[in-house]
């Protein structure tokens, strides 16, 4: 079995929250949204080792929080870049090759950890593993000029984190150029020649963005807890 890790970018202003606390520090039901994130790797039935990345802005009120409540984890602290890819590829340097490496967005606290345990399984087997949902609503192609028409909703999936990786293949696959096109981890992976083994999402796996974001995520926890 491959040594494990876990990627936790967490650079993003929250924008589209609209208060001052970045997202990845707004309480979820009283805990900080990236401790419920770390906590998801940290208690499962074998180690995973933490490398989170990110901003000033975050790592200053992330490091307050643990001294505040004592927290004594285990985990590299990395500064983040300009973008998501220069954040994750600043992270390379602390990978070994032959581990297996997951990348999991820090604003995506409610995973189950059924489904965290079977991706590392899966990427036991394939180098490059994606989780992905089917498209259930309608979807419509909007042209420039503003027309619109109906597109084949089978033909597309809506992707996920975390997603896992071969160590050596996610580190080659980053030792290249920004691209606006990178909008994941997959989509670098899928650039150097990997091909993704896709696999299925999960529904709860959600990604706090909005206001209303956290009002689904609090009913969802107060369900489980």
């Amino acid at each position: 079995m491959r040594e494990r890790y876990v990627i936790i970018p967490a650079g993003g202003t929250g924008s589209r929250m609209g208060g001052d606390i970045p997202k990845q520090m707004l309480e979820l039901c009283g805990v900080p949204v990236l401790r419920r994130t770390l906590d998801l790797f940290l208690d499962l039935p074998f180690e995973v080792h933490v490398i989170i990345s990110i901003n000033m802005t975050v790592k200053s009120m992330w490091v307050d929080y643990c001294r505040k409540e004592g927290l004594m984890l285990r985990y590299v602290l990395v500064s983040g870049g300009m973008t998501r890819f220069h954040s994750v590829r600043k992270t390379m340097k602390y990978l070994p090759d032959g581990a297996l490496v997951a990348v999991h967005d820090a604003v995506r606290p409610l995973l189950r950890k059924e489904d965290i345990i079977r991706l590392y399984e899966e990427g036991e087997e394939f180098p490059a593993v994606v989780p992905v949902l089917p498209v259930t609503d309608t979807m419509r192609a909007v042209a420039p000029d503003g027309s619109s028409s109906m597109v084949d909703r089978n033909r597309y999936r809506l992707v996920q984190t975390p997603q896992v990786f071969h160590s050596e293949v996610l580190k080659r696959a980053y030792d290249t150029a920004f691209s606006p096109d990178f909008t994941d981890d997959a989509s670098v992976v899928e650039k150097s020649g990997v091909p993704l083994h896709l696999t299925a999402g999960s529904r709860f796996n959600l990604k706090l963005t909005t206001p209303e974001d956290m009002t689904l995520a609090e009913a969802v926890l107060r369900t489980i807890l």
